[in-house]
């Protein structure tokens, strides 16, 4: 199996603050409190202090993936139409 990759795009939201979606959270085991190494080089990287396990992220994104495909009246995007959406939107205070 090749190795996972997945790329969000988040907002910013006041004082600098980023969400990140609970199943990616639950997937690489983030807790409220934890700390996270930020790695700036070409870009921003965000690393969870603790390990986690990255098969056991493979199979719950799988599984996400799995329900959001048997959701009912699914329909995908056009290209570019999600242009200008953020996941955080649904969180913001």
């Amino acid at each position: 199996m090749g190795e996972l990759s997945l790329t969000l795009r988040l907002k910013i939201g006041r004082k600098g603050y980023i969400i990140l979606p609970k199943a990616i959270r639950e997937a690489v085991g983030i807790d409220e409190g934890d700390e996270v190494a930020v790695e700036v080089k070409d870009g921003i990287l965000l690393k969870p202090i603790k390990r986690f396990d990255k098969e056991k992220l493979r199979i719950a994104l799988r599984e996400h993936l799995d329900r959001v495909k048997n959701l009912p009246d699914l329909i995908e995007p056009k290209p570019g139409e999600l242009a200008e959406v953020y996941l955080e939107e649904e969180f913001e205070l």
